[in-house]
This record gives structure tokens, C-alpha cells and sequence, in this order.
């Protein structure tokens, strides 16, 4: 049990590591199936797999994405870890979506990579984002975090973040409703970006590029 329950309607910053710090993404194929797993997983309704997900979507009366455990509101994958920012939207639902996308994608990792153990370091880190001064600051370091670290150049290939749908306006992993309440927040999404690149600015003034080994600190 957490010491502080996750709260239905609240938001969160989750985030969470490979164990001894390993890559999570050893080529795209992983990144593409984590990225899957994000989008199939979050669903209320249990699924049994992602094959069998994509099997009911193919078919005639196939449903597209109905109610979701959580709603996104930025991201971003990193080599070896990940952060999120999104809201529960039913009780349990952050705790249901992170066993199915982590316990999912470490099954799928291990078979392919011909490996066994845990993939993640523990339980995910969960910070409750109640302050709006603190979310002022927390949703551009998610959105952007991959420049606030020296990512080696053979591995840039390896993240994917919030940045694309925001500056596209399409959405697939974020939530509509919750891109539209932040753009709306900014005045579009020009003054986002601003905005965003001003605070990672700042942060990497303050620390410079941290490398992927060392403990995140996080804003």
C-alpha cells in the first residue's frame, strides 16, 4: 500500500527508471511497443494482451479508446526512464494503468531480449501536483525533459515526448480535453513552447546537462 493514496481527479507526476539505471529502449522496435502499450493499456476495461487489443480493434464492431483509467497531459521517454503527467481519472486508475503498461512491456522486453528479472527500478514514483506554481514549472520539465539531460548522440533516436502533439495539435497519447485546458491556459501553443523552452533554459543554467546515470532532481 502507498502511504499517500492516489487521489481520483488529482494530478501526478509519475516517472520512473530501468533498474542499476540500464536502458529501457535497447532500439526503436522497444520504444514503438512502449509507446503501444501507453495508448492500448489506458483503457478502464481490462485488456488481455496487446495482441488481443489489437484484434478487437480490428474487428467490425471494434471500439476505438473508450474511457480511460488516466488522462495524459505531457510525457516524455527517455533512454532509460520515463516521466509522465496525468490525471486519475477513476479510483485505482493510476495504480491499474502502470501494472498493465509496466508489467506488460517488462514480459514483452524479457521474451525478446532473452532476459529475465525486473526491468523497472521498484514501484513508480508518484508526486502529487496540487500547486499551481509547482505545475507552472513541473509541466515543462516532463514535456521537454530530454534537454535537460546529455543524451548520448547514438541514443537520440530513443525518446519520444509530448512535444510533437503539441506542436502538430495531434493528439494520440495526450488527452484532447487536457491539451485543450493547457493551450487554452497558454494562449495557444506558440506561447507553450516560450514558455517551455524558458524553463528548461533556466534549468540547465542552473545544473547543466545531467547525465542518465545521475538522480534526477527534479524541479
Amino acid at each position: 500500500m502507498r502511504k499517500n493514496p492516489l487521489v481520483t481527479n488529482q494530478y501526478y507526476h509519475i516517472y520512473n527508471r530501468g533498474v542499476d539505471k540500464r536502458d529501457i529502449f535497447m532500439n526503436k522496435s522497444d520504444l514503438d511497443r512502449f509507446i503501444l502499450s501507453v495508448k492500448e493499456f489506458n483503457i478502464v476495461k481490462p485488456i488481455g494482451s496487446i495482441k488481443e487489443r489489437l484484434i478487437e480493434l480490428k474487428a467490425p464492431s471494434g471500439v476505438g479508446h473508450p474511457t480511460g483509467l488516466v488522462s495524459i497531459v505531457c510525457y516524455c521517454f527517455n533512454p532509460n526512464h520515463f516521466h509522465f503527467i496525468l490525471k486519475q481519472e477513476v479510483d485505482g486508475g493510476i495504480s491499474e494503468f502502470f501494472k498493465r503498461l509496466l508489467g506488460g512491456y517488462t514480459n514483452y522486453f524479457n521474451l525478446i531480449h532473452k532476459r529475465n528479472g525486473a526491468l523497472f527500478q521498484g514501484r513508480f514514483k508518484s508526486n502529487l501536483v496540487d500547486d499551481e506554481e509547482y505545475f507552472l514549472k513541473i509541466r515543462p520539465y516532463v514535456h521537454l525533459n530530454y534537454l535537460v539531460h546529455d543524451i548520448p548522440k547514438e541514443k537520440k533516436y530513443l525518446i519520444s515526448s509530448s512535444k510533437k502533439e503539441y506542436d502538430t495539435n495531434k493528439f494520440t497519447i495526450v488527452s484532447k480535453k487536457e491539451a485543450k485546458e493547457l493551450l487554452d491556459f497558454y494562449n495557444g501553443n506558440l506561447n507553450y513552447k516560450k514558455e517551455c523552452l524558458d524553463v528548461i533554459s533556466f534549468i540547465r543554467e542552473e545544473r547543466g546537462l545531467t547525465s542518465l546515470f545521475e538522480e534526477e532532481l527534479l524541479p
